[in-house]
Formats: structure tokens, C-alpha cells, sequence
């Protein structure tokens, strides 16, 4: 048996998983009495099922599957390396072709004060990675009190011990004794569930000035930074008002601490720009990345150091003692580097910004008219929609968080059509080669969704 062929029963398949896969995030009682989901091939926006079902794939695979499923470059390259150099460390003073120019294409990609990148294997990485460079870096400058890190509730920056830390889940938080020491939270700039008695232009600001009120009580001398995704991703595509980040980076340039921009969902063209920061004209000192870097093909994430940081890290005549077996793969820089041809020389990130974005975009904002949704909204190819009980009252929400989110998410498999829910909001994120045809069919699959949704709860009670 092999991984990727269906010569089971999906009967079968779910019975051997059930026994032996421990999934991410989930209770394995009730998806064991369920079955899993057995997902077969993949080509471009569309997944196959062991059942061979067809379904688009609306979230990119985790947010990351940039170019879409089967590219034959990215395997074929791939293939190549593999046959040439499989691996080898970076450590001990080596490195290799591939890393190499991984490195310089990222420094061209990156904002013009960025040249420098340190890499792992994840977005979970990356932000562990951050936690010890940010406090590293104070204690070179002669500032060792600098240690707090501050983050927003409902951000997600992974599931390792730091990345739960620095991230603002809190039913993450319940388990483990998490977060370590010295990391902060402040509100997030979620204007429909926490901002709806002021505008949005209001509560932006609002939101932005709660890092400078927590700058003033803990103190500017004991901050290291501030970490935050451009568009919170797992939160729920938390899209901020555009008052938001212009106010931030007034009270970020005013500060002496470092900024990270999350870039882990927001780059690589999510938002039609490289990165989201670019979007949003912030000025990052620390990015992680990971996802579209590789387009999901293979596993491999890092940090855009910014020259600030690299200075003052790498010209210290210390050793950085950080690092991971697989920093700087070989086989998965050259994933990247065919990733990044790819998303180059299709224009793909030119695409979301001027092209499918907008047509999305357009179709997309239309199902905020529907009976179950309170709002929808979208920037580049992230979007979202916010499920209510009654569109007279916006503010109020469903019993038992989540649940409903959950009958809607399933439904939609059921249509061919992969949306995640968090809490009650539905959200997706899809290929950025998804064509204005394969974007019609994911709108009206919401729609439909949607009705079928609005059916069943009524049905079932949850709806006056």
C-alpha cells in the first residue's frame, strides 16, 4: 500500500487510521466513531476523496497550496535535487546550492531593509525561533530587561510551546500551563464581535492604542516586541479596520521595540502583495514564513531578519546557539525555488491583487445579504463569513459556540466545497490559481451551503 493510491475500501482506511494516526487538533473518540475524511489526489484547486468525490479545495490545504495541487515542476525539481544531494546540514560551517539561492531570492523578495533569512521547518518554528532571537538580540544591545513579547488574544502563532505562548488561544492556553512567562496579550482589532457599539474607524484606532497602553504599564524598558499577523488567519480572518495598522505604526516607529509581522498565512501573495505587511505599509524587523514559501509541497519555514536585527546579532562574536536538524533543507529550498518561479512567472500575486481577488472579492461580499450571515468580508483571498441567529441583532450569537459553524463546515463538504469554521464563522482561503469559473462554483457551493444550513437549524430549532 502506498500513501497516495486508493486500492482500500475507505472503510478499511478509516478502521488503520483510527487504530494508529493521532490527528492535530481534534478528539480522536468522536472522529474515530466518525471516520476520517481519506483524501486520495489533488489537482489544481480540486481534492479527491477515496470515495472519489471531487471537492475544491477552499482553503488551500492549510492556508498554504499557493500554486495549487500537482505541479510538476515543483516534483520534477524535487526529483532532481533528491538525486544530487538529499541532505546535508547547515551546521559546522556548510551549506549548499540550494540554500544559497533560496536565501538571495528571498532577500530580493523581502522589503528592501530585509536581507537576511534563518530557516526551519515550520511556522511553529519560526515563531520559537522568534521568541529566542527577539530577547537574544536586547540582551547584545546591553538592554537584558527587555524580555516581554507582546501578542493579541485570538492571534495564532503556532502550537509548539512559544508559538502557543506568543499566540492569544486560550483553549490552546488551558492545556499545559501555557503561556510561559513573559508574554503579553492585548485586544484584537475584531470590530463584529467586540466593536459593533463604535465604527470601524473608531474602534481601529481603539484597538491599536491598547499596544501603547500596554507599552506604558509594563513599561518600554522591559518590552523585546510585538507580534502580530497582518490578518489574524486561525482567529477567523480577522480583518482590522483600515485605521488599524496606520496607527500602529505610529506608536510602533515611536517605540524602541521590534515589530514581527506573522507572515506564516499572509505571505507569498495571500493578500496581493508579497507579504502582508506590504499591504499594510508596516515595517517589519522580524517576519516569520512558512506555507506558500513551499506551497505546502514540503515542509520548510523561517525568519526575514531585518539588517537591525542581523547586525546586531551576527556581528556580536557569539554564537546564535539555535538551530534545527533541517535548517535550510536542500530538497525543500529547491521546493521553494520552483514554488517561487511559479508564482513569479504566472503573476500570480499581481493576480490576486488586480484580478482574481477582486472578482472573488465581488461574489464573495454578496453572500453578506443572506438570512444566516451577519457579515462577510474578504481582503485578497482570505474571507470570511459570520454566522447569526437573527440579522436584526448582530451582536447576538448562537448557543454552544462552534457548533453551528461545525454543521455548516460539514454541509459543505457534502456540496464539494471545503470551508473551515472557527467559532461561528465560516472562513476560507483558497489557491491563488483559482479561476473566475472554479470562483463562481465556490460561491454558489457557499450558497448553497448556506441554504442548506439555514434549513437544518431552522429545522432543528436553533432558529426563531
Amino acid at each position: 500500500m502506498t500513501a497516495h493510491s486508493n486500492i482500500y475500501p475507505t472503510k478499511a482506511l478509516q478502521e488503520i487510521d483510527a487504530a494508529h494516526h493521532w490527528h492535530p487538533f481534534s478528539d480522536m473518540k468522536s472522529l474515530n466513531e466518525e471516520g476520517s475524511r481519506i483524501v486520495t489526489s489533488a489537482d489544481g484547486v480540486w481534492i479527491s476523496d477515496s470515495d472519489g468525490k471531487k471537492i475544491l479545495d477552499g482553503m488551500a490545504g492549510l492556508w498554504c497550496v499557493q500554486v495549487g495541487h500537482g505541479r510538476k515542476e515543483i516534483a520534477d525539481a524535487v526529483n532532481r535535487q533528491m538525486n544530487e544531494l538529499a541532505y546535508y546540514n547547515t551546521f559546522f560551517k556548510t551549506t549548499h546550492p540550494p540554500a544559497i539561492a533560496l536565501s538571495e531570492k528571498l532577500a530580493k523578495l523581502a522589503p528592501d531593509h530585509i536581507n537576511t533569512v534563518f530557516y526551519c521547518s515550520s511556522g511553529s518554528e519560526a515563531n520559537d525561533t522568534v521568541f529566542r532571537m527577539v530577547r537574544t538580540y536586547w540582551d547584545k544591545m546591553c538592554k537584558p530587561d527587555k524580555k516581554v513579547i507582546i501578542g493579541r488574544w485570538n492571534g495564532y502563532h503556532g502550537s509548539t510551546l512559544a508559538g502557543t505562548s506568543l499566540g492569544g488561544m486560550k483553549a490552546m492556553h488551558a492545556q499545559g500551563d501555557l503561556p510561559v512567562s513573559g508574554v503579553h496579550h492585548i485586544d484584537q482589532p475584531y470590530w463584529f464581535g467586540e466593536g459593533q457599539d463604535m465604527s470601524p474607524e473608531e474602534f481601529g484606532v481603539l484597538a491599536a492604542r491598547k499596544l501603547e497602553e500596554a507599552i506604558d504599564e509594563i513599561g518600554e524598558d522591559k518590552i523585546a516586541a510585538f507580534i502580530a499577523e497582518p490578518i489574524q488567519g486561525a482567529g477567523g480572518v480577522i480583518i482590522p479596520p483600515a485605521t488599524y495598522w496606520p496607527e500602529m505604526r505610529r506608536i510602533l516607529e515611536e517605540r524602541d521595540i521590534l515589530f514581527v509581522s506573522d507572515e506564516v498565512i499572509c505571505g507569498f501573495g495571500r493578500l496581493g502583495e508579497w507579504f502582508g505587511s506590504t499591504h499594510f505599509g508596516v515595517k517589519p524587523d522580524l517576519m516569520p514564513i512558512a506555507k506558500g514559501l513551499t506551497s505546502g509541497y514540503l515542509p520548510m519555514g523561517g525568519v526575514l531578519v531585518s539588517d537591525r536585527v542581523a547586525d546586531g546579532l551576527m556581528n556580536s562574536g557569539d554564537d546564535f546557539n539555535h538551530g534545527y536538524t533541517y535548517s535550510g533543507h536542500p530538497v525543500c529550498a529547491t521546493a521553494a525555488l520552483a514554488n517561487l518561479e511559479i508564482i513569479e512567472r504566472e503573476g500570480l500575486v499581481d493576480r490576486v491583487k488586480n484580478d482574481i481577488g477582486p472578482y472573488l472579492q465581488e461574489r464573495w461580499l454578496r453572500l453578506g445579504d443572506h438570512p444566516l450571515v451577519g457579515e462577510a468580508r474578504m481582503t485578497g483571498l482570505m474571507g470570511a463569513l459570520e454566522l447569526v441567529p437573527d440579522k436584526t441583532d448582530l451582536k447576538k450569537t448562537f448557543p454552544d459556540t462552534g457548533t453551528v459553524g461545525t454543521i455548516c463546515r460539514d454541509i459543505s463538504f457534502q456540496n464539494s466545497m471545503v470551508m473551515r469554521a472557527v467559532r461561528d464563522s465560516m472562513i476560507i482561503s483558497p489557491p491563488l490559481v483559482l479561476s473566475h469559473e472554479e470562483a463562481d462554483f465556490l460561491v454558489k457551493s457557499a450558497e448553497k451551503t448556506l441554504n442548506d444550513t439555514f434549513q437544518t437549524l431552522k429545522k432543528d430549532g436553533w432558529l426563531g
